[in-house]
């Protein structure tokens, strides 16, 4: 008797874990995470001359409604702040040569000609003026008149219940439904009514629950939620 149980027990076993795994492939969390580390930058401790250190803990997300807080981060108000991918204008009045396009790289740097790397990550555009000017004003070119515009923002990304999920341009005044029309709509399985975006602000990434009109910014990782019936 106790034999045949142990023989059932180790048949059941493989199918238990076959079950687990497929489980997994439609876990938010996993396909959130694996979707940011696609992005590059999963973990990793960022340091600001002109701000306290901070740890980023991409992996411990936590959902949160939309308006929680009421901090910037939530509710999409303050200034935007660059990140890797966000392709850059820099025109430096009489300067032809430093004059050009610049995409942030995967450290959050633009090189710019004789003042090499300048960091561009959590910064305004304003202040990746005030940087360029300062670096070269100090022994390379007499009061430089700087300005930068953003070319292009950085691409947002989308998963879940989703027809195409992956990586697609930012759209100026993108909201949740936009994003999903631009992944080619809904799959039978979604909820038209449960959304989660992932965004990140100063090094951290936090998640919040978001109705289908709200905004989605450059950068962000939509994801559609799976109905419960």
């Amino acid at each position: 008797m106790r034999a045949g149980i142990s023989a059932s027990l180790l048949r059941f076993i493989p199918c238990a874990l076959a079950l687990g795994l497929g489980a997994c492939a439609h876990d938010p969390d996993v396909v959130i995470a694996g979707a940011l580390e696609n992005m590059g930058r999963q973990t990793e401790t960022m340091v600001y001359a002109d701000a306290p250190a901070a740890e980023a803990d991409w992996d411990a997300a936590v959902v949160h409604p939309a308006g929680y807080g009421g901090t910037k981060f939530v509710d999409g108000s303050g200034p935007y702040r660059l990140d890797t991918g966000d392709k850059l204008r820099v025109f430096v009045y009489g300067q032809p040569n430093l004059s050009r396009a610049y995409t942030i790289d995967h450290d959050g740097m633009i090189t710019v000609p004789l003042i090499n790397e300048v960091r561009a990550r959590g910064r305004t555009t304003r202040e990746v003026e005030e940087a360029i000017a300062y670096r070269l004003g100090e022994e390379f070119v007499r009061d430089p008149q700087v300005t930068v515009d953003i070319l292009q923002n950085r691409p947002f990304f989308i998963y879940g219940e989703v027809k195409n999920g992956g990586q697609y341009p930012f759209v100026s005044g993108m909201t949740v439904e936009t994003a999903i029309a631009i992944a080619g709509g809904y799959t039978e399985r979604a909820s038209t009514r449960s959304y989660r975006i992932t965004r990140r602000n100063s090094g951290f990434s936090d998640q919040i629950a978001v109705p289908g009109d709200y905004p989605v910014q450059p950068g962000d990782v939509v994801y559609v939620n799976e109905r419960f019936f």
